[in-house]
């Protein structure tokens, strides 16, 4: 044994110092009790919480690479002539915000990857929120207490979003310039103020002032606005405890998992793999080769153009509105093919952030939730979420309408049909298909707790008869079969489903439980 072991108790030297700092300084009572404190909060250990991690991770990616790509990047629309190496555009002139990126796309070493890793990174940060969303919505994460943390988790979302638009906008090659151009047509189409708004955002005749406008907002405004929603989001969760699926010895009032340093620790792998992910997938695949595109013309537009994929859903909510819908009213023309996806898509974005508390003052349900869901467990839930995902899903898919009639080489007008009637039947038929599975799903849970499970032996009773023999559910199957419908069926509302038949089924379910 080392001199420097305590031979009563076995203890090295480190160890000794560091009890004495902890038993005579406040600052070791501190440590400690902190220390403490972190190893008492459990974590639920569950897949589904690995999407905070992962956006948690692009947006440090999207921070660190935003900022070294600032030390190169002029937001200035002043018209300069290029001095790249690239042949094509050597001698071009063009706004100083193209000519920058293109000299740090090619002439800076790792400029490129600089770029490419802030896009993609861009690219999966609304993706991991929008699987957070769904998670937490399928699994009725949203309820009471957390109704808030909903709501900012939504605002984190839409606040990425508007980063993500303002970013694409910055590089001002040809295919950001045909956006814009876009834009400004939503913008003009608004009655009323759109003159109005239109010069206030590009700073007069498009293309106006726009980078000089979009660089604060991108750089300054998006990362201040992530960072106090993310504090407040994590200040919610710390103050409450987290949420768990049902299981053996999870009730309200427990937690069942990891100690919190432990998760963080599992939490700090997974970002720095996924931070691994998004460099290989930057230094691998090219996105946005703004030198392919050419700088912005206001006279010109990129054929096939497709924006990013976050903002798809709102290109084809314009693409399904026929053209020519417009009235005179108070002396302005109302243009209802641009002001019905823009109500549709501003009340859908409404009714999601509100929804917390549209199903607890349907269902008039006000207690407090602890314990997740299983889907099928709210079958009317379930069917809304589906709905809105194949509703925002169609949107999304109709933004492509004229790359997929090309691909397919179908007419444009066949496919625009398709999604008219499918963003309007897709819906219903989607939450009546969900409904009935997860109804289904619920009755086959109730014959397994009831039988047991299939084994496929077959048997001959004395009598001659053929039964086949099944295995019994143990204590943790029992368990997670009857949160799938414990939470079901209940006489709270409408959105907690049932029919009589199923609740019967439920109590069912639950009497031979206890046995």
């Amino acid at each position: 044994m080392s001199r420097a072991r305590d031979a009563r108790g076995g203890r090295s030297l480190s160890d000794r110092i560091a009890v004495r700092l902890d038993d005579s300084t406040v600052f070791g009572h501190r440590i400690r009790d902190v220390r403490a404190e972190l190893n008492r909060r459990m974590v639920p250990n569950h897949w589904s919480r690995l999407f905070g991690v992962v956006a948690m991770a692009s947006l440090v990616v999207i921070l660190v690479t935003g900022l070294l790509l600032m030390f190169f990047y002029v937001p200035s629309s002043e018209t300069v002539t290029t001095t790249t190496h690239y042949p094509p555009l050597a001698g071009v002139e063009t706004s100083k915000a193209f000519a920058s990126t293109l000299q740090l796309s090619l002439d800076v070493q790792g400029g490129l990857l600089l770029r490419q890793a802030h896009h993609w990174a861009a690219l999966i940060l609304p993706a991991a929120l929008v699987l957070h969303l769904l998670t937490t919505f399928f699994t009725g994460g949203f309820r009471r207490p957390r109704r808030g943390q909903w709501v900012l988790l939504f605002l984190i979302l839409i606040v990425s979003l508007v980063g993500g638009w303002s970013g694409y906008a910055l590089p001002d090659d040809m295919l950001s310039g045909t956006g814009l151009r876009i834009v400004e047509g939503i913008v003009l189409g608004i009655p009323v103020i759109g003159t109005w708004a239109s010069g206030l955002l590009f700073g007069g005749e498009f293309p106006g002032e726009i980078i000089e406008h979009l660089y604060p907002v991108h750089v300054a405004v998006v990362p201040a606005a992530l960072i106090v929603l993310i504090g407040l989001r994590a200040l919610a969760g710390w103050t409450r405890k987290p949420p768990q699926f049902r299981g053996v010895g999870r009730t309200e009032e427990n937690v069942v998992g990891i100690p919190l340093p432990n998760a963080a620790v599992r939490a700090v792998g997974l970002g720095a793999l996924v931070c691994g992910v998004i460099l290989l997938i930057a230094a691998t695949v090219t996105i946005n080769p703004i030198w392919a595109y050419g700088p912005s013309s206001p006279g010109d537009a990129s054929a096939g153009s497709q924006p990013d994929w976050y903002t798809g859903f709102l290109d084809g909510a314009l693409r399904l509105i026929p053209p020519g819908w417009e009235f005179e009213w108070l002396g302005h023309t109302w243009t209802l093919a641009l002001l019905i996806p823009l109500v549709v898509v501003s009340l859908f974005f409404a009714i999601v952030a509100l929804y917390p508390f549209l199903e607890e003052w349907i269902t008039r349900d006000h207690r407090d939730h602890n314990l997740l869901d299983r889907p099928r467990s709210r079958p009317t839930r379930t069917g809304i979420g589906v709905a809105a995902v194949v509703f925002s899903g169609t949107l999304w898919a109709a933004g492509s309408a004229d790359v997929i009639a090309a691909q397919f080489h179908v007419t444009f007008e066949g496919v625009i049909l398709f999604f008219q009637i499918t963003v309007l039947a897709g819906p219903p038929v989607a939450f009546w298909i969900t409904r009935r599975a997860a109804i289904g799903l619920q009755r086959r849970d109730l014959d397994i707790l009831e039988h047991g499970f299939e084994t496929g032996r077959i048997v001959r009773l004395p009598g001659g008869e053929y039964v086949e023999v099944h295995a019994p559910v143990d204590g943790a199957e029992r368990a997670r079969l009857l949160a799938g419908v414990a939470a079901g069926p209940s006489s709270a509302g409408g959105l907690t489903d049932g029919r009589s038949e199923e609740s019967e089924l439920d109590r069912r379910a639950l009497a031979g439980g206890s046995h």
